[in-house]
């Protein structure tokens, strides 16, 4: 029981941080000369990274909820 719940907890890291370095590299694609003053500024690159960090939960979120469910399916019959 303890085994798998570290074998999980690796496993959420581990998407976690796939989900990150695709969210970052992603982001860096966006324009943001076209929304902020100064896009070269310590508040644009801290807007970068909270916007980061939240598309990682949610993206993060979302596939971890999703294996859960479908893992939990056979359940049903």
């Amino acid at each position: 029981m303890i085994e798998e719940m570290g074998q999980q907890s690796l496993f959420n890291i581990l998407i976690s941080l796939m989900v990150l370095i695709a969210v970052w590299w992603s982001v860096q694609s966006i324009r943001f000369d076209l929304f902020l003053k100064d896009p070269e500024g310590i508040k644009a690159k801290g807007f970068m990274v909270v916007l980061t960090l939240a598309l990682t939960y949610l993206v993060t979120s979302f596939i971890l909820n999703y294996l859960n469910w479908s893992q939990t399916l056979r359940f049903l019959f």
